[in-house]
């Protein structure tokens, strides 16, 4: 359940920034820049605020080579969909709904891999702390 709800996160993250629908944060701020700027900025740095603790904690994790193989693994995924006929990349509504799915799978992986990694094999990351 843990990995769901941090994957779930990310994929808000990413949707409320950006969507195919008018509904998202670079649309919004488009649109409201001249009349609400403070609240534009606010929720501009509330979004850069989740950004970072994902980014930061995925490049902890996993890496940026980890970050790269999660994707090389969900664009596998897709091309495999792709070419059984399961996925068509004709709508592009569609096509961004798969690319925020895939960035927020990595966030998600990225967020929760040093979980998985101490249940599968016992050992705990611990951070270098100077005293």
């Amino acid at each position: 359940m843990g990995f769901l709800f941090r994957w779930l996160f990310a994929f808000a993250l990413v949707a409320l920034t950006f969507n195919p629908t008018p509904y998202n944060y670079v649309h919004w701020a488009s649109l409201n820049a001249g009349v609400q700027l403070p609240l534009v900025v606010l929720l501009g740095l509330v979004l850069l605020v989740g950004y970072v603790i994902y980014l930061r904690a995925t490049l902890r994790s996993i890496g940026a080579f980890g970050m790269v193989l999660v994707l090389a693994l969900v664009a596998a995924l897709l091309w495999v969909l792709y070419d059984y006929g399961y996925l068509t990349l004709e709508d592009r509504a569609l096509t961004l709904w798969v690319g925020i799915v895939a960035l927020s799978l990595v966030l998600g992986v990225g967020l929760s891999w040093s979980i998985v990694r101490r249940r599968l094999s016992g050992q705990a990351d611990v951070d270098d702390v100077d005293e």
